[in-house]
């Protein structure tokens, strides 16, 4: 568990008060950070903070300004901010419950682990948690953490509970401005069905250690083949495979089959590894000793 808690409060459910404490549930995934270098020194770029006229400032001459009017602001201490009373920071009351499915994931933001505070505590969080398992709803309410106020959704989770934030309604695009140009058109049955099919022949549990950074990965190695080249410059060669015909005419019929044939095979070898592989088990225990005693003998 995190050392430090991203937020601590309470939640509150009519007249039931629970102190929780808010960790967050994701971590940055491994990324390749690069600097700015000026080429002919190799020297990194650096920025400075400057005021027109001034030049440089430091930090501490730095505070937050709003401008009410082109070149007038209204300036604000950062205690000033911080002392804006909202009863969100520190409680998180649910005031409604919708089924899960009603909530479009295009409003979902970031989940975060919500634990509770203390022992005394554990009751009534555990009622709360088991409340919306069984009712298989999701509550509702508002939170301020880190300077803004959050729409956020909360909702079991194995032991725990899991806290999202959620997007509100002018910060999602209508999907209707970017749809709207696409035909409302029936697929051919027979193009469905293979389509379907395909589908189902790729099914599979979801398991997030299937996939892996691939593009960390090659620039990791470019970077090596850099290292190794000294600086000499490396170009990789491009595989984009089968070159596109330019006709928009496609035999979508034909590459659905061919798309079969290919998870087919491919289906039928893992399924061939996976059943096949347990019932050879004893007999490939049992060759093994029976070799190297013809061979003593």
């Amino acid at each position: 568990m995190a050392a430090r808690a991203y937020w601590q409060g309470q939640i509150r459910l009519a007249l039931v008060s629970i102190p929780v404490e808010i960790y967050s549930a994701t971590r940055s995934g491994a990324q390749i950070s690069f600097h700015q270098i000026h080429e002919p020194s190799g020297k990194r770029i650096k920025y400075e903070k400057v005021a027109p006229g001034i030049g440089p400032v430091d930090a501490d001459e730095i505070i937050k300004g709003f401008e009410v009017e082109k070149g007038e602001y209204v300036l604000l201490d950062q205690d000033e901010i911080d002392a804006v009373k909202l009863e969100s920071k520190k409680t998180l009351e649910l005031t409604q419950f919708v089924d899960a499915h009603e909530i479009d994931v295009l409003y979902y933001e970031k989940p975060y682990f919500v634990i509770p505070a203390d022992d005394l505590a554990e009751e009534a969080f555990i009622v709360l948690r088991e409340a919306l398992r069984r009712t298989k709803k999701v509550g509702l309410g508002q939170l301020a953490m880190r300077g803004r106020e959050y729409i956020v959704s909360l909702k079991p989770c194995g032991r725990g509970m899991v806290l999202e934030t959620l997007r509100y309604a002018d910060e999602v695009h209508r999907a209707q401005g970017y749809f709207r140009d696409i035909p409302d058109d029936k697929p051919e049955p027979e193009l469905l069905d293979l389509a379907e099919a395909l589908i189902e022949k790729k099914a599979a549990a979801f398991d997030p250690k299937e996939f892996h950074n691939r593009y960390v990965d090659a620039l990791k190695e470019l970077i090596e083949r850099k290292r190794k080249a000294h600086g000499k410059k490396i170009i990789e060669e491009k595989d984009d495979g089968p070159v596109r015909s330019g006709s928009n005419v496609v035999d979508l019929m034909a590459a659905l089959k061919k798309s079969m044939e290919k998870s087919g095979n491919a289906t039928a070898t893992r399924a061939a590894s996976t059943k096949k592989a347990p019932a050879k088990k004893p007999a490939a225990r049992k060759t093994p000793a029976k070799t190297p005693a013809k061979k003593s003998a």
